[in-house]
């Protein structure tokens, strides 16, 4: 749901002045800046985020609803989606699904405080990451940042990792169970490799958010949960009773060789 009149938050009780980072000052208007599409119906928000992200070199689009989105997404590929779920005409989680049937374009998802169930759906669908209103815009763009460089990162070009019926090509980023290759969106695909390159080894949530995200989120894990039963679903032979990506209770994920 999205969270009407205060989506931004207002630091130090008044609006902060915006200032030119040093990296926008070298980018901003330049031909290698990256795109990123804003998407709300609250032109509020989407003027100040596209303020705060043009200041730091980004190169920002918005979209007021989701058939504006696709539009958009088609004329301009983004290099990022900054996608609101409560939106007119067609809503962001059938943006998202569009989206990801079609590229695997970064999309950092904007869901009301406390709304679990929206960022959920939405990680299950293939979001990298969320933000809860009322936010800091500094801290969107900081994300933005963060999703950024993870995507853009070159993953090994020769590690294969090999156990009985699971092949993990991190080079090609492919994942084959059991002779069938499977797909795996970006986050589930980081998440299997981390895992099973140290079999045994025993991860807490917060360990594999700060490995596989980057960085530490506000104490909800509910991203990680998600993709672990997504992953299941994907390589063992029965979900609920699972061989490989193992359960320590109280403490967090391990797989199994």
């Amino acid at each position: 749901m999205s969270a009407r009149g205060g989506a931004v938050a207002r630091e130090g009780g008044r609006s902060s002045p915006v200032r030119l980072s040093k990296h926008a000052s070298a980018t901003i208007g330049g031909m290698g800046a990256q795109r990123v599409l804003v998407v709300d119906d609250e032109p509020m928000v989407r003027d100040v985020l596209a303020r705060y992200l043009s200041l730091d070199g980004f190169q920002v689009t918005q979209a007021a609803d989701g058939p504006a989105a696709l539009e958009r997404i088609a004329e301009h590929a983004p290099d990022l989606v900054v996608l609101d779920l409560m939106l007119p005409e067609i809503d962001g989680y059938e943006v998202l699904r569009q989206l990801r049937a079609s590229a695997p374009t970064p999309v950092i998802m904007l869901t009301a405080r406390g709304e679990e169930t929206d960022r959920i759906v939405g990680l299950e669908l293939g979001a990298d990451d969320y933000i809860t209103k009322p936010f800091s815009p500094r801290e969107v763009v900081a994300r933005v940042r963060a999703v950024l460089r993870r995507a853009s990162e070159v993953p090994p070009t020769d590690g294969v990792l090999e156990f009985d019926d699971i092949r993990i090509d991190q080079g090609r980023r492919d994942v084959t169970v059991r002779g069938e290759l499977v797909a795996t969106t970006r986050k589930e695909f980081d998440l299997l490799s981390f895992l099973a390159s140290s079999p045994g080894t025993t991860f807490s949530r917060l360990q594999l958010l700060e490995e596989v995200w980057d960085f530490a989120w506000d104490g909800d894990s509910s991203t990680v949960t998600v993709h672990i039963r997504r992953l299941r679903e994907k390589v063992e032979i029965d979900p609920s009773a699972p061989q490989r990506i193992i359960t320590v209770w109280g403490v967090g994920y391990r797989f199994e060789p």
